[in-house]
């Protein structure tokens, strides 16, 4: 089954612990830093679109880009609702194409770590150098070496409630940096009587010097990275990373 396709329509539930607002400040303080306070900015593996739609009341005019259908217009649903005048489009973003250049790239909540091979990493981080302003952002997260080694690997989480549960099984293997989560799902449609859904992903493991070399050799410059939601230095224990990587080459 594809990924996001069950998990789609519960996702936002399920996720609700997750601090987008504070996310938000996070990101924009960082694109402020780089004197980025509005202009086109490209939300890549948006999702449902929460995050694109806080950085549209910011006032920055948000593309999204996501290649879950069912992901999508949960994120459409949202703009609908909101009134924000956000472009959705549905793309893989190893082969992404814009209509022209924006002044920031965000990818956030391990978007990156879902791109399991350096080659297609680089390319990616190619795309993102062909569609920056000059001097342009990109901003993005992954999960660390130590986040799956230590914390995730080899781990089952479960969570019941009233509509919905999951369980979700970790395996990681240390010789190819791939995390696989297996994942069930019991959604509720009607009074006791649930459908199950059953979706894989996998994730990759990549160092900072795997991401320096893919940086490099897209063209960009590497700037800063981040003990996550923190301008401190990375350390050895660090669950998530941010990165910041610049634009290179183009002429102004």
């Amino acid at each position: 089954m594809e990924a996001y396709e069950g998990f789609a329509e519960v996702y936002d539930l399920f996720m609700d612990n997750i601090p987008y607002k504070d996310w938000s400040d996070y990101v924009s303080g960082i694109l402020k830093e780089y004197g980025i306070n509005d202009g086109l900015v490209l939300d890549l593996g948006c999702g449902t679109g929460s995050l694109t739609e806080l950085l549209a009341e910011r006032g920055y005019d948000m593309i999204g880009v996501d290649n879950s259908e069912d992901m999508l217009q949960i994120a459409m649903d949202k703009r609908a609702e909101s009134g924000n005048d956000i472009l959705y489009l549905m793309q893989d973003m190893r082969e992404f194409e814009l209509y022209g250049t924006v002044r920031a790239v965000l990818s956030i909540c391990d978007c990156m770590n879902y791109i399991l091979e350096h080659k297609d990493l680089t390319q990616v981080f190619k795309l993102v150098n062909n569609y920056l302003d000059p001097g342009g952002i990109f901003i993005f997260d992954l999960n660390t070496v130590f986040k799956y080694e230590n914390l995730m690997g080899e781990s089952t989480i479960a969570e019941d409630r009233e509509d919905c549960s999951f369980i979700w099984d970790n395996f990681y293997d240390k010789e190819s940096g791939i995390n696989e989560y297996g994942l069930s799902l019991f959604i509720k449609e009607e009074e006791d009587l649930y459908r199950k859904h059953t979706e894989c992903h996998y994730q990759k493991a990549y160092t900072i010097d795997d991401i320096k070399q893919a940086v490099k050799d897209s063209g960009m410059e590497f700037v800063a990275a981040y003990d996550a939601f923190t301008r401190e230095p990375v350390k050895e224990n660090s669950e998530r990373i941010y990165f910041v990587v610049r634009e290179h080459g183009k002429e102004i």
